[in-house]
């Protein structure tokens, strides 16, 4: 599908070249729309009727659409978007207890990393998405929350700077339309160097969050073989930089596997890559996924004392540590599980 035709992939400035030699505010109108969720352009009640056949004829206002909807009972909601050519990939509406909406988007159908404890790996790779595509699964996310979202977090299907362009563009895009800074944006990676240099030079200034899992090389190359290439040497140093430029906290977060990387040892580790960085630990463990398995034995979630002892060490250790709270996990919808219905076709 070409992207000129689908208005959820362009900004004011596009859409005003394309639809010259419309006035100039019409495109401001439309785009304001266009954030607004409309969801067709008969909603867009201040443009005449005879420019809104017009953009009927010419235009596409959403390429994308809401082929699975869950409800967890936690409030949690997990949207499978479909997508032209037959892709989907799955978004989630997080809420607090304070009724605080946060908006977690995939860059890609399918990941190419194959961490051996995410659900979304083993699905394999289908193709990375396009800009307008990560943009309309906030759209589509938006139009179930009866709150403003005030937060994205790009820790859906896929690695981000494997699709950085469109993720850039996209995030533009949801920070103009609806009016949120890039603070208000996290950027997970599992460790791209070249990434994170490209952010940190180009932006936008969002918050980092690295997906560590482990410390310790050879493990990490284990449990994670897609970016098995990249040492921790050369992840470091990329963050160093990032933070230099960025001068903002770093997350590292540590998926907990019981008795695979939860021991003393295995905290240290993440002490001593830790050490000269300015980051906070956000501890992990992990929720459990069917049939997944790490060297012939299937994997486990820790138990209490597992992660309270790594907890504690870290701690010892002089490290600031939190503890991800679990939302979704009734609908496959927490960290990890994603793709876990989509293969299933549940409802």
């Amino acid at each position: 599908m070409n992207e000129e035709k689908i208005l959820t992939a362009l900004d004011e400035g596009e859409l005003e070249k394309l639809l010259s030699p419309a006035p100039s505010f019409r495109a401001r109108q439309l785009f304001k729309w266009i954030y607004r969720d409309v969801l067709s352009f008969d909603e867009m009640t201040n443009l005449p009727v005879s420019f809104r056949d017009e953009l009927k004829k010419r235009f596409i206002l959403c390429d994308s659409a809401v082929k699975k909807r869950l409800v967890d009972e936690d409030g949690t909601v997990k949207l499978l978007v479909a997508f032209s050519g037959g892709a989907g990939a799955e978004a989630v509406l997080l809420k607090d207890g304070k009724g605080r909406c946060t908006a977690c988007l995939s860059v890609q159908a399918g990941c190419p990393v194959g961490c051996v404890f995410c659900k979304t790996g083993s699905l394999g790779f289908s193709r990375s998405l396009q800009a307008h595509e990560i943009t309309e699964q906030f759209l589509h996310l938006s139009r179930e929350s009866s709150a403003p979202i005030g937060n994205i977090v790009v820790m859906g299907m896929g690695e981000p700077f494997f699709n950085l362009d469109a993720l850039r563009k996209a995030l533009f895009l949801v920070g103009k339309g609806k009016g949120l800074s890039p603070r208000r944006f996290t950027v997970s990676t599992s460790g791209i160097p070249r990434g994170i240099l490209d952010l940190s030079e180009n932006g936008p200034k969002a918050e980092l969050a690295f997906s560590l899992v482990s410390a310790r090389e050879d493990l990490r190359g284990r449990l994670m073989p897609g970016v098995r290439e990249f040492s921790l040497a050369e992840i470091k140093n990329a963050l160093g930089i990032y933070q230099k430029k960025n001068g903002r906290r770093i997350t590292l977060e540590a998926v907990l596997l019981g008795g695979i990387n939860t021991g003393p040892e295995d905290a240290r580790a993440i002490l001593d890559f830790a050490r000269g960085l300015f980051v906070v630990v956000n501890v992990i463990p992990w929720n459990p996924v069917n049939g997944l398995c790490f060297e012939g034995k299937p994997l486990r979630e820790p138990d209490a004392c597992e992660t309270e002892t790594f907890i504690r060490t870290l701690e010892q250790g002089g490290q600031n540590v939190t503890r991800r709270f679990r939302k979704g996990r009734g609908v496959c919808g927490a960290c990890g599980q994603l793709g876990q219905r989509l293969q299933q076709g549940g409802n």
